[in-house]
């Protein structure tokens, strides 16, 4: 369905929130949440709520914080950002444009497959007080990769970084400055870095600080 599916491209090419979807598809919110839910019946994709606890505004202000969307499986994520939209090219052999698409996006269709990792390692790794809660964080002033909660009631907040430089101490202070914006008292942070940490950073690491490295990852696979 041509509704559906210029939705579904706008999910895959967008930062999954709902109303950059119905931008991109250029459809009102009652026509685009009635096609999402579709879509959530169907099984494509699941659409989570920000938990919306540390905004500095009331519930009731003009300001409204949008849900996002995922999509099932990365594979039709990347169906619908890069195959889909030009299938025609591809169906007569044409490969140059899903290429170039592809070059241009990969940084930004890497990352979320890496924060979602990211969640699941963080998740499995805290075994002396389990994660009851993980997910990202999003209201209308700030954006965290990690975010959860552990049986005793600590918070978590967390980063990660998909680049080939090492994280360093600043990635730290921003994380932490984010957190302060929203008077968000963490007991935890966690930094998961695809090329490791500074030697400083690494210094600092301990009961308040936790990082994770790609060597880590096996641990979704054991």
């Amino acid at each position: 369905m041509p509704l559906y599916h210029t939705i579904l491209t706008g999910i895959a090419m967008g930062d999954g929130k709902t109303h950059t979807a119905y931008k991109r598809a250029n459809v009102s919110q009652e026509v685009g949440d009635n096609a999402i839910d579709s879509l959530c019946d169907l099984g494509i994709i699941r659409l989570e709520k920000s938990h919306k606890v540390f905004t500095s505004w009331a519930e009731d202000d003009a300001q409204k914080v949008s849900n996002k969307l995922y999509f099932s499986s990365p594979f039709l994520r990347f169906w619908f950002a890069f195959v889909s939209p030009l299938f025609k090219g591809i169906k007569e052999g044409d490969y140059k444009e899903i290429k170039e698409r592809f070059e241009n996006r990969e940084k930004e269709f890497t990352d979320l497959i890496f924060a979602q990792l990211s969640q699941e390692l963080v998740n499995i790794s805290l075994v002396d007080d389990p994660i009851v809660a993980i997910s990202s964080y999003w209201d209308n002033e700030i954006e965290l990769d990690i975010y959860a909660k552990t049986k005793s009631g600590k918070i978590i907040a967390g980063m990660s970084k998909y680049t080939n430089a090492k994280v360093k101490k600043s990635e730290l202070t921003k994380l932490q400055e984010k957190c302060e914006q929203v008077k968000m008292k963490v007991d935890i942070f966690v930094l998961v870095s695809k090329n490791g940490f500074s030697n400083e950073l690494k210094a600092m690491k301990g009961e308040n600080l936790k990082l994770f490295m790609l060597k880590n990852f096996k641990k979704l696979v054991e």
